[in-house]
């Protein structure tokens, strides 16, 4: 289908092919900064490093093998065009791969891609991009983009299982070895699909063998996990969609045989400390990555014994992030942190009962974030759903003994509430 010396779909690429397709990415994609982050070095005990892939002119990695695959097709197939499926990022690689090599791009996207990666997939792909929404989640997307496909002869560029995908991606890694500083220690790179830490485990495993590399996945989308469990593809029958980068249903086989035999481990974030990491690499270090591409900073807090003492470099994947979403981020990493809680309250329907829960239950730094009550009329009580923030975590325990001194019933949601799904 793709011709012209381009990789078998079973291949694993080899260092000198990853060299190759870093020659033929130096038109379009940055040898990305790797830059010291001393906040993390201090709060993790090594020298923790950002590799900085939201720097190009895409915003993340995805250009790499998106290009790598697309300027290898022979002319008279690319000239037709090309179809992808995509969540937003790999998108916007296949569209600024085709703008700048005059290929009609045919691009599918769920119908919640959030807007400001459409507008930035319009930006770049320009005149020789065509955009449809399709279905709710990716996996809707793609079936329409291959069943398009099919009907039109088109080639598909896949997110990642495609060796010449994953050769692209695996630049990352090439440049992650041979940084003026030296190799680091430990990488620890976020996993969706597995294109990229398949690509960056080709690479540095035979390079540089002692590196120890860690993949970081969504807890709400573990597929990498399950699928290593398995010792096959597994398909996740239910996942969250917020780490909208890194949640895929299920993995790619290539991905997942290069993971299963050269990468160490494969952990689980949780979504709300991905939240705290994002705003947290905001407000310090100024830097804006998308939920996906904070993965790996989120997952360091996990890895101590692992990392202390050593050089570690943090795939920061991507940046294209919506700054509308910012709410639910901050609502998502307070609940994480502890700081944010919410309670079903049975209110005695008489006058001043409010005023005596709030003035008997909440302490001088607590405050009442989120209320909604309806008077029941011929009832004794009724619920009120309270949010309450703190200023610490360590105040819950005191508010939950004020609040059982007030007399009136409550009960504390988490997460496997239905309720809270309505909230957080």
């Amino acid at each position: 289908m793709y011709g012209r010396g381009v990789l078998h779909p079973d291949h694993v690429p080899t260092p000198a092919e990853i060299r190759e397709a870093a020659a033929r990415l130096r038109p379009v994609a940055i040898a990305t900064a790797l830059e010291p982050a001393p906040r993390l070095s201090r709060e993790h005990g090594g020298e923790v490093l950002l590799k900085r892939e939201d720097l190009q002119i895409t915003r993340s990695y995805k250009i790499r093998g998106a290009y790598n695959l697309i300027e290898q097709l022979p002319d008279v197939i690319r000239g037709r065009g090309v179809v992808c499926a995509s969540a937003g990022n790999h998108a916007q690689g296949v569209a600024y791969s085709c703008a700048r090599l005059g290929v009609p791009a045919f691009v599918f996207l769920p119908r919640s891609t959030p807007r400001q990666k459409l507008a930035r997939i319009r930006e770049i792909g320009g005149e020789h991009t065509r955009i449809e929404l399709a279905g709710d989640s990716y996996d809707e997307a793609a079936q329409t983009a291959i069943a398009f496909a099919d009907t039109k002869g088109l080639p598909v560029v896949p997110p990642f299982d495609h060796p010449d995908i994953i050769a692209g991606q695996g630049t990352v890694g090439l440049e992650l070895v041979e940084a003026p500083t030296g190799p680091p220690d430990v990488l620890v790179v976020p996993v969706g699909g597995g294109g990229l830490i398949a690509g960056i485990a080709a690479y540095v495993r035979h390079e540089h063998p002692g590196a120890l590399i860690i993949g970081a996945e969504p807890a709400g989308a573990p597929s990498m996990t399950r699928a290593l469990e398995a010792g096959h593809p597994v398909w996740l029958s239910s996942l969250d969609p917020f780490v909208d980068g890194a949640a895929v249903r299920q993995v790619g086989e290539l991905p997942l045989r290069i993971t299963a035999d050269m990468v160490d481990a494969v952990v689980e974030v949780a979504e709300g400390a991905v939240c705290t990491a994002m705003l947290r690499l905001y407000q310090h270090e100024g830097i804006v990555a998308e939920p996906a591409g904070a993965l790996s900073v989120a997952a360091l807090d996990q890895l101590a014994d692992r990392i202390r003492g050593r050089r570690v470099a943090c795939v920061l994947s991507g940046g294209n992030n919506d700054v509308s979403r910012y709410a639910e981020v901050i609502e998502r990493s307070l609940v994480h942190e502890g700081l944010k809680h919410y309670f079903l309250v049975e209110f005695p329907q008489r006058p001043g009962a409010l005023r005596s829960f709030i003035d008997g239950a909440l302490g001088p730094g607590d405050d009442i974030t989120f209320f909604e009550y309806t008077k029941k009329t011929n009832r004794e009580s009724g619920p009120a759903l309270v949010g309450i923030e703190l200023a610490r975590r360590e105040d819950l325990e005191p508010l939950l003994e004020r609040m059982s001194r007030t007399g009136i019933s409550y009960r504390a949601l988490d997460s496997t509430s239905p309720l809270f799904s309505f909230l957080v």
